[in-house]
């Protein structure tokens, strides 16, 4: 059967959503990276630091579970709109004299605009391309996070060393504002929802029968350990690098680059392997599945290596390696649960999907900085919670390889193990 074509304008759509995924990314890391000015300036310990990391989180999932069912009657257009002011007025507070508290609440209210867009942007990108047309582009929207970074580092970097962290927020809110103005004029809902939802005889099946199946808890489990790496990366990767290894804040701002380059890279070719693989004939199991989840053990097991090696330079290397071929899963997570979830349904289970994997969020950080403060040294809590991340990874990627099985799933719920029944 020939694959339809995309729709016109549906690349459009996908490059404004990436840029609305680079400025969300971009939001995210910018207190990792000004970590170190930071608990100078406010006089923190780890764990508060640790708390400060965490505390993006608190209502991420809550908001994500909310809109997630929002955007099953609501356009995804004006959801995302809302949502990108949200996040761009929640960094203005920053620019000027700020304290723990304000900062730790301001985290939480742009966590909570946060929290639900990456759900929603996979959504409003399957309204533009059939199912055997996902994985790429659902790659292209994951890359706005490592752009987000790589573009957004040195900029933030250069007004952090050259003026203050408080600039790097304001600056932030002021390009969130611009990508505002332009998915107002450019942004766009896309047709294929139109036949999906209003067709009378798809077939509607019970949340609980689609939350609890098994590729549905595969996904949470192994992009749980991916996101546990991320929320590292976002938070304590630059102070690492400053504290534990002795880089000055400049030069750190350039190193904290390498994680998401190598990530980017990972992240499109998994992509492109993955409709390959589906395009000549292998079965989703593998072109998805067994694609995602084996480079998370991959990962686990470079990090494992890391405390047993001396060398900065050797030490960082690792780590871009582990935490980069994390990135696999997100990309092939979305199109499985595409598989199987009607359309009137997917919005919802997508940004459940989201909501439970980033309670990684919440924890890592936390974690993370509760080890390094009780630690003998500063070095050894670095080493301990890079071990503790290496054994969350392999055990996610363990999970993910026995429980995603998308196209049985697809067959035991809708009874057609040939084609998927859902646009």
């Amino acid at each position: 059967m020939t694959t339809p074509p995309a729709p016109k304008g549906a690349w459009r759509i996908t490059f404004l959503l990436f840029l609305l995924m680079l400025v969300n990314f971009a939001d995210k890391i910018v207190v990792g990276l000004a970590g170190v000015p930071i608990m100078t300036e406010l006089k923190l310990e780890p764990e508060q630091f640790g708390l400060l990391g965490s505390a993006f989180f608190f209502l991420f999932s809550i908001a994500a579970i909310v809109v997630g069912f929002l955007v099953n009657r609501i356009a995804t257009r004006w959801v995302l709109l809302v949502l990108a002011v949200i996040w761009a007025l929640a960094q203005f507070p920053m620019v000027g004299t700020v304290s723990f508290s304000t900062l730790l609440i301001c985290r939480v209210i742009l966590g909570a605009g946060e929290g639900p867009a990456g759900s929603v942007a996979v959504h409003a990108i399957y309204k533009w391309f059939p199912d055997e047309k996902r994985t790429l582009p659902t790659a292209v929207l994951s890359q706005g996070s490592a752009f987000g970074v790589i573009l957004a580092v040195p900029a933030l970097n250069w007004v952090i060393v050259n003026y203050s962290w408080h600039y790097a927020f304001g600056a932030l809110g002021v390009v969130g504002l611009v990508w505002v103005a332009a998915w107002l004029i450019l942004g766009e809902e896309g047709p294929l929802v139109e036949t999906a939802v209003t067709a009378e005889a798809e077939p509607r099946i019970p949340y609980v029968q689609l939350l609890t199946s098994r590729t549905f808890i595969g996904c949470c489990a192994a992009t749980f350990g991916a996101y546990w790496a991320l929320s590292l990366g976002l938070t304590w990767f630059t102070p690492f690098i400053v504290k534990g290894l002795g880089f000055s804040q400049q030069d750190a701002g350039w190193i904290s680059i390498l994680p998401w380059v190598f990530g980017a890279v990972v992240v499109l070719l998994t992509g492109w392997t993955s409709q390959v693989l589906m395009a000549r004939g292998v079965s989703t199991r593998g072109a998805r599945g067994v694609l995602g989840a084996v480079p998370l053990i991959v990962g686990g097991s470079i990090l494992a290596v890391i405390p047993h090696i001396e060398g900065a330079a050797l030490q960082i290397a690792l780590l871009v390696a582990g935490s980069g071929l994390c990135g696999s899963i997100y990309v092939v997570c979305a199109p499985m649960l595409g598989e199987f979830t009607p359309v009137s349904q997917r919005g919802a289970v997508i940004s459940i999907y989201g909501a439970i994997y980033t309670l990684a969020g919440i924890l890592a950080p936390a974690v993370m900085g509760s080890v390094i403060q009780r630690a003998s040294g500063l070095l050894d809590g670095y080493m301990t919670g890079f071990t503790i991340n290496a054994v969350i990874l392999i055990v996610s990627g363990l999970l993910g390889l026995l429980l995603l099985w998308p196209d049985s799933e697809r067959a035991r719920l809708t009874g057609d193990a040939r084609q998927p029944k859902f646009a």
